[in-house]
């Protein structure tokens, strides 16, 4: 990885514009020890003493960031930093930007500090945020000391803050984890998380619930704050110098296909797993953006193209079948030779058929050939190249449905690291469909060709 021109706040600065502002990296030994839920408490604690909270999440992750932005207040969307589909520089711009006028800028790892090329620890380097590492201390006490010092000494560059233990049962138990930490280890202890299921985030087969459908979402977020408040980590962590990306634009300097291009966007809780630097870059291509809903509403915005992301279709069957309208209003928008783009759930949204986990099946809009069907196990997740009419755009799937169907695919989705055959691309007439999520900032061109009218 090439050298990070963000660098911690007593390294040498060059002459460019820097910012200095509260940062920390919070990430863990793996999933499941509470990031998401200890990222959100800190955004929530901060938020109500008044901070304006910029939040990020690594990797291409849309469940997480609604939360989060949420829990910051919801100002401002919390953006994906993703070293692979955004590209280095894409993700310092994206930090300095926020830095220009945030109290405090919070960045959530994914998976295990290490894990993944590029991994957590690989963005926490690059931006030069410090990290603290979340530990589950479920069945661990003194082990706990040997957790944390494997993780801050795995690596050296890697900036370490320090630990908080999460999911303690008691204040004995908090005793024994700190006796792990013993002194010539010099590993800062940000204090403990109870155990308690009053905070705890609902989860279903994507991860977590979407944080529009928890109703006590504010009260949860509320009460983790305040176990927050019981930490070290009510202090604001150390200033970070954010120094400015030395690539001013990362657009091409004539990226405007898409002047006067009015592209409709499903969005509701059906389809709503959208990156936000998609829509930036649609925006900053000269489109006008049209949100509406296939759940209620009847007709379509007036548009040149179609934009159907991923999201839970399969748990919205009988609302998408019983609007025959919209059905109506689609299969129009495709005769009259207008762009649609589809991904995943989109994709499922417009084919014949959809079938949930428990057998139940609903028709669909009827654009493409064939029928979905969820499964009980995950069918296909990674990083891949997305070979689209326009040219190749870096993608991520991620889904637990397969699609029987005749339909011959135009291309397939070619894997990070080539373990198996990449997802299918489908095309009927302007209608491009696939279970890739595709991020369009990675080749801007591509993206416009596919809602050019």
């Amino acid at each position: 990885m090439s050298d990070s021109v963000i660098r911690f706040p007593d390294a040498p600065q060059h002459q460019v514009p820097h910012h200095r502002v509260p940062a920390l990296f919070i990430s863990a030994p793996a999933s499941h020890h509470g990031k998401t839920t200890v990222t959100a408490a800190l955004a929530r604690y901060h938020t109500l003493r008044g901070l304006r909270v910029r939040v990020f999440k690594t990797g291409p992750d849309f469940l997480d960031p609604m939360l989060l932005a949420l829990a910051a207040g919801g100002g401002h969307p919390a953006y994906q930093l993703d070293l692979w589909m955004a590209g280095e520089e894409a993700c310092r711009k994206m930090v300095w930007d926020a830095a220009q006028d945030a109290d405090l800028i919070l960045i959530e790892g994914v998976m295990g500090l290490f894990d993944g090329q590029p991994s957590s620890a690989d963005l926490a380097v690059l931006l030069g945020v410090p990290i603290l590492a979340v530990i589950d201390a479920t069945g661990m006490a003194q082990t706990f000391g040997a957790v944390a010092y494997g993780l801050a000494h795995f690596r050296k560059d890697v900036p370490f803050a320090g630990v908080l233990a999460n999911a303690v049962a008691s204040a004995r138990h908090a005793e024994m984890l700190q006796e792990g930490l013993r002194p010539d280890l010099n590993i800062p202890y940000f204090g403990a998380l109870l155990r308690g299921k009053d905070f705890a985030l609902p989860e279903r087969h994507l991860g977590l619930v979407q944080a529009a459908e928890v109703v006590d979402l504010y009260a949860r977020l509320d009460r983790a704050a305040e176990g927050i408040g019981n930490t070290k980590l009510a202090d604001l962590p150390p200033a970070v110098t954010f120094e400015r990306s030395q690539v001013d634009d990362l657009l091409p300097t004539l990226t405007t296909p898409l002047c006067g291009v009015r592209i409709g966007i499903a969005q509701d809780a059906a389809f709503s797993f959208l990156y936000p630097a998609n829509l930036d870059c649609l925006r900053e291509m000269g489109a006008t953006l049209h949100f509406f809903s296939p759940l209620s509403d009847h007709s379509l915005p007036d548009v040149d193209s179609l934009y159907f992301p991923g999201g839970y279709p399969e748990l919205h069957l009988q609302s998408l079948q019983d609007n025959p309208s919209m059905k109506a209003a689609l299969r129009e928008h495709h005769a009259n030779d207008k762009p649609i783009f589809a991904e995943c759930g989109g994709m499922l949204y417009l084919l014949e058929s959809l079938t949930d986990k428990a057998g139940k099946r609903a028709n669909m809009v009827g654009l493409l050939r064939g029928h979905a069907i969820m499964q009980g196990r995950l069918q296909g997740l990674g990083y891949q190249s997305a070979a689209m009419p326009g040219g190749v755009l870096r993608a991520h799937t991620f889904h637990h449905s397969v699609i029987e169907t005749e339909m011959i695919p135009i291309a397939r989705g070619e894997r990070l690291h080539n373990t198996s055959a990449g997802e299918k691309i489908f095309q009927q007439g302007h209608l491009v469909a696939s279970y890739l999520h595709c991020y369009f900032p990675s080749n801007p061109v591509a993206a416009a060709q596919l809602f050019l009218p």
